[in-house]
């Protein structure tokens, strides 16, 4: 048994290479779909079953921005509010018309 370097630390968790490509897939995918709806009235469902309403203002490859005056969310003295979530966490993207 080989003594362990103290500088090089214990790997205790590694994606799975398929998972990594899905998850990279789907996000840039999500940023496609995203940045067509920049300034558009959105409803967002998260996979853990959050959903949020708001305008697109902004999205990269990692982040979508909405801006929402949700008090639920913010507290009774919100007003037009950013809100970010991470791509890869977004089960339904809604337009509201």
């Amino acid at each position: 048994m080989q003594a362990r370097n103290n500088d090089d630390p214990a790997q205790i968790y590694k994606a799975d290479n398929q998972w990594s490509d899905q998850v990279r897939r789907t996000r840039q995918k999500l940023a496609g779909i995203c940045s067509q709806c920049m300034n558009r009235a959105v409803r967002v469902q998260t996979l853990d079953g959050h959903t949020y309403e708001g305008v697109v203002i902004g999205s990269d490859n990692s982040y979508l921005h909405i801006m929402t005056g949700d008090a639920r969310f913010f507290g009774p003295y919100a007003s037009n509010a950013i809100l970010t979530l991470v791509l890869y966490e977004l089960l339904v993207i809604t337009l509201l018309i």
